[in-house]
C-alpha cells in the first residue's frame, strides 16, 4: 500500500521527479521525468540516465552523507536551452534509504536575469562613449585649446551632441519604463486616429524636406475614432515616420496607408490597419525578428550617426501591446519596408 501511495504522490507531482534506491537504481519516475528522460530509464543505474557532472556529484553526496543537495540540469531543445534546478533529498526507507530528484523549471527566470544583464552592459556601452568624448574635450579645453576660439567652438559642438545623445538615451529609458509599466492597463480614452497621424507627419515635415523625402497619407478619410491614448500613440507615428524618414531614400515618398484590417482580432474585434512605408535600401530578412530588441540595430553605426537609440521600435511594440494590438514589420532588401500597426477599433 505505501508502494502504491508513493507512486500515486510522484505521479500527481507535476514537475518532473525521479527517485533513486540505496542500490543506486532508478526506482521511479513521474511522466513528466519520464518525457524528460526517456521512458526506459526506471531500474537503471542513475549514472547512465543523467550524465551532467554537477546532477550526478549532488546525487552521489546525497546518498554517501544523507544531506540535501542541488545542482543545474541544462537539455538542449531544437529552438532554446531549458534549466532546471535540481534539489536532491534523502529519502529514509527499505535498507540506506535513496534520493528524490525534483526539477524546477527555471528557464524564464534564467532570461530575464540574463535580459537584466544584458540591459546594464547596453546602458553601460551607449553611456559610456558620450562620456568618453566629453571628458577628452573638457580636458582639451582646459589645456592647449585653452586659447583658440576656433578649436573651442568646434569642440563645445561636438560636446553639444554627445550631451544630447546622452539625453536621448535617457528619455528613451524612462519612456520604456513608463510603458512597460502601463502595458498591462488598457486605455480608456477615445481618439481620432486620422488627426493624430496628420498631427506626427506636420511635426516632422520639415525634417523630412531638408532630407528631400516627401510625406503622404493615403486610404480611409478621418475622422476615425478608436480607443487608445493619444501621447502614447503620437510617440509611435512619430517613431516610425522619422525612422521612414531617416532611412528612406532621398526624394522618395513615406507613405501612411490607412484602411480597415481584413481580419478581426479575436473578441477585440474589427480593427484598422496603419502602414508606414519608406522606399529605402530595405533590411535583411534575417534582422527582422529581432528589430523589437532593446538597443538591437541592423547598422549601429548608421544609427547612432542618425541619432538613434536602438529604442524606439521596442517602445512601439509595448506600446501596441498595452492597446492589444498587433505590430509587424515586413522588408526586403532593395525594396523598402512596411511598419505595420493594427488597432482595436473598441
Amino acid at each position: 500500500m505505501e508502494s502504491d501511495f508513493a507512486r500515486s504522490v510522484l505521479a500527481a507531482v507535476p514537475m518532473p521527479l525521479v527517485m533513486i534506491d540505496a542500490a543506486e537504481r532508478i526506482r521511479g519516475a513521474n511522466e513528466p521525468a519520464l518525457a524528460l528522460f526517456g521512458a526506459g530509464i526506471v531500474g537503471r543505474h542513475y549514472i547512465l540516465a543523467m550524465r551532467q557532472p554537477g546532477l550526478l556529484d549532488a546525487i552521489e553526496g546525497t546518498l554517501r552523507h544523507r544531506q540535501p543537495g542541488q545542482a543545474r540540469h541544462i537539455v538542449t531543445g531544437p529552438s532554446r536551452e531549458i534549466t532546471y534546478r535540481v534539489t536532491v533529498s534523502p529519502v529514509e526507507g527499505e535498507g540506506r534509504g535513496g534520493a528524490l530528484c525534483a526539477f524546477e523549471d527555471i528557464t524564464e527566470q534564467e532570461q530575464m536575469g540574463q535580459i537584466r544583464r544584458d540591459f546594464v552592459a547596453n546602458v553601460s556601452h551607449e553611456l559610456r562613449t558620450p562620456l568618453t568624448a566629453l571628458l577628452g574635450f573638457i580636458e582639451t579645453l582646459q589645456g592647449n585649446a585653452r586659447d583658440d576660439p576656433a578649436a573651442r567652438a568646434r569642440f563645445l559642438g561636438i560636446m553639444a551632441r554627445e550631451a544630447e545623445r546622452m539625453n536621448r538615451l535617457v528619455r528613451d529609458l524612462l519612456s520604456l519604463s513608463r510603458v512597460e509599466s502601463d502595458e498591462r492597463l488598457r486605455p480608456t480614452g477615445r481618439l481620432d486616429i486620422i488627426g493624430l497621424i496628420d498631427s506626427a507627419a506636420t511635426t516632422l515635415r520639415p525634417m523630412a524636406e531638408a532630407a528631400g523625402v516627401q510625406i503622404e497619407r493615403t486610404g480611409q478619410p478621418g475622422p476615425l475614432l478608436l480607443p487608445g491614448d493619444a501621447d502614447q500613440l503620437t510617440q509611435v507615428f512619430h517613431n516610425l515616420i522619422e525612422n521612414a524618414v531617416k532611412y528612406g531614400a532621398p526624394g522618395k515618398l513615406v507613405t501612411v496607408e490607412v484602411g480597415p484590417e481584413p481580419q478581426a482580432l479575436g473578441r477585440l474585434g474589427p480593427a484598422v490597419r496603419i502602414e508606414v512605408i519608406d522606399r529605402g535600401e530595405g533590411i535583411d530578412p534575417i534582422h527582422l525578428p529581432r528589430l523589437t530588441e532593446r538597443f538591437y540595430r541592423v547598422d549601429s553605426h548608421r544609427s547612432r550617426e542618425q541619432g538613434g537609440t536602438g529604442l524606439g521600435l521596442a517602445i512601439v511594440k509595448h506600446i501596441i501591446n498595452r492597446h492589444r494590438g498587433r505590430f509587424r514589420i515586413e522588408s526586403e532588401l532593395g525594396q523598402g519596408s512596411r511598419f505595420i500597426v493594427i488597432l482595436p477599433r473598441g
